[in-house]
């Protein structure tokens, strides 16, 4: 019988088709058989004794060695000893330049502590204190800043407080409270509420001054030695009511009259001060600058003067008279 023809054809140069290394034999029966030339296989590799070779080095990406590596690190590291050395004797031996920069560096880490936590302090304070003698009118101004409108008011014997929002920002707003100013009242109650106030409002009857001048001043001496109003430094802004009438006496001499009323004060009081609590409070210098007249300029909080009228100039139909009052509250809120 005629042989069967091999299932594939194969060009005239077999060995350019196969595998390079394939033994001659393979070829051959490779032929004979009709087998395909791509399920011809190499011959494995001759197998290594690893016991008697090393293994080659592994390259870096670098294109050097682990090895070389390593020297070049040792190098670099001893070029840099001289600087190192140097750096660490500037430190070891501090010089005047290295002790500025130390207590620099202390001051600027001090202030910014000290002024995180005058900021923490300040931002959990938000009332406002309306503190004053009886009819001076703390309580009808009270309503006028809340509602706008007037009302009949009496004598308070307790506190009131509401949330006073700024007109020119919705956002800001602080806690009106009001305190009754009647003599056996009004001391027990600013000692309820001191440790939170931002700020306070002392309101002055700028009518009945004249004759008041004597208790107002004791009374406003007593809230500013007081050691809480002290360290927390509120401000302060002394509210000359009543402006409609004409009877009034301006700001600037009333200004003038408390300053001269609290140096008296603190004269004759030099010997044992007290606060609030009945603890004394320090020395003569405890109020304003020991050997100089006060002024409301020695304090340690900022007090401005304002006229107003909480009736306004139109009584109880017109609109009260206190925008110097709103401007200040707008900038302390």
């Amino acid at each position: 019988m005629r042989a069967s023809k091999p299932p594939f054809f194969y060009p005239k140069d077999h060995r350019a088709q196969l595998p390079m290394g394939t033994p001659k034999t393979k070829l051959d029966e490779a032929l004979g058989r009709g087998w395909p030339w791509k399920t011809l296989r190499a011959p494995p590799p001759p197998a290594q004794d690893y016991n008697s070779q090393q293994p080659p080095r592994r390259r870096l990406s670098s294109g050097g060695t682990r090895r070389d590596a390593v020297r070049r690190g040792a190098a670099m590291a001893g070029a840099l000893e001289p600087y190192l050395d140097s750096l660490r004797r500037e430190l070891q031996a501090p010089g005047p330049a290295a002790f500025s920069v130390l207590l620099a560096l202390l001051l600027v880490a001090l202030t910014l502590l000290l002024w995180r936590l005058a900021q923490a302090g300040r931002s959990g304070r938000r009332a406002v204190l309306l503190l004053g003698l009886c009819d001076a009118g703390k309580t009808l101004l009270f309503a006028r800043l809340l509602t706008g409108k007037y009302r009949d008011t009496q004598t308070s014997i307790t506190d009131s407080s509401a949330v006073y929002r700024v007109s020119s920002d919705k956002n800001a707003n602080v806690t009106l409270i009001d305190l009754p100013g009647h003599e056996s009242l009004r001391l027990q109650f600013l000692e309820r509420f001191k440790a939170a106030a931002r700020a306070i409002v002392f309101v002055v009857d700028s009518v009945a001054f004249q004759r008041e001048v004597k208790d107002v001043a004791e009374f406003l001496y007593q809230v500013l030695v007081d050691s809480t109003v002290l360290k927390n430094a509120p401000a302060l802004l002394i509210a000359c009511n009543k402006q409609d009438v004409t009877m009034a006496k301006s700001a600037k001499l009333i200004q003038q009259q408390l300053e001269k009323e609290l140096n008296t004060l603190r004269v004759t009081r030099s010997a044992a001060p007290t606060s609030l609590d009945g603890s004394a409070v320090g020395g003569p210098a405890q109020l304003g600058k020991k050997g100089k007249d006060f002024d409301f300029s020695q304090l340690p909080m900022r007090v401005e003067f304002v006229e107003c009228s909480a009736r306004g100039s139109k009584g109880e139909e017109g609109d009260a008279d206190f925008e110097g009052l709103e401007k200040w509250l707008a900038k302390i809120a």
